[in-house]
């Protein structure tokens, strides 16, 4: 069981952990084009997780700093908008209000339950269909990381129906990869993350 004191603290708070865990996939993608394409998905979840961010006209640059921000300025992607590193850094976001709501699953957070009722409203087309595919594999991740011992991929296909109302329905050629992929990718995020840290730290001396 993995504990919030035992993680590394948000950058920003605001968009949940499972944001962050994305952006730490979309670091090992190998193709730039899918990295980027992973990138603008991930801008999306957010702007879902924060609606209100909609009501600026610069939102999208908005996000866009933020993201790079959570991802320490090291996300090679073509980025459309010029990301300042010092303006960014002074940006304080204001701290979502989150509902006293009970999550259905612990294991898998508020922020993801409440991406998947932001994607289960949207009209059906391709952009929500690769965002329910990408909210698949992040629950998948996520219940690794509650138990590695055993993972049900119809088990995960049954609890996305239900948290999303039946309103998300995965591709009939959906797969989920294969769990040791997910363990892999976590272990080498865990790793660069890791790396990071201790490059600041020497930094710091």
């Amino acid at each position: 069981m993995e504990y919030n004191t035992q993680r590394e603290k948000l950058k920003i708070t605001d968009y949940g952990r499972n944001v962050c865990k994305m952006i730490a996939y979309a670091k090992t993608i190998e193709d730039r084009a899918e990295r980027t394409k992973m990138a603008n998905i991930i801008v999306d979840t957010m702007a879902m997780v924060d609606p209100k961010a909609k009501e600026r006209t610069d939102f999208r640059h908005m996000l866009w700093d933020h993201l790079m921000m959570m991802a320490d300025f090291d996300l090679d992607v073509d980025c459309p908008y010029e990301i300042k590193r010092e303006e960014t850094e002074a940006l304080h976001p204001k701290a979502l209000q989150y509902s006293d709501s009970k999550i259905h699953y612990r294991h898998y957070g508020r922020a993801l339950e409440g991406m998947i009722e932001a994607v289960a409203e949207m009209p059906e087309g391709e952009e929500k269909s690769l965002l329910a595919q990408q909210i698949a594999h992040t629950m998948k991740r996520q219940y690794l990381q509650w138990n590695r011992d055993s993972v049900d991929d119809d088990l995960i296909r049954e609890q996305l129906n239900e948290l999303s109302g039946g309103r998300i329905t995965l591709p009939d050629d959906f797969q989920f990869r294969d769990s040791k992929i997910y363990l892999e990718a976590m272990a080498a995020a865990n790793a660069k993350k890791e790396s990071n840290s201790k490059k600041k730290k020497k930094k710091k001396k």
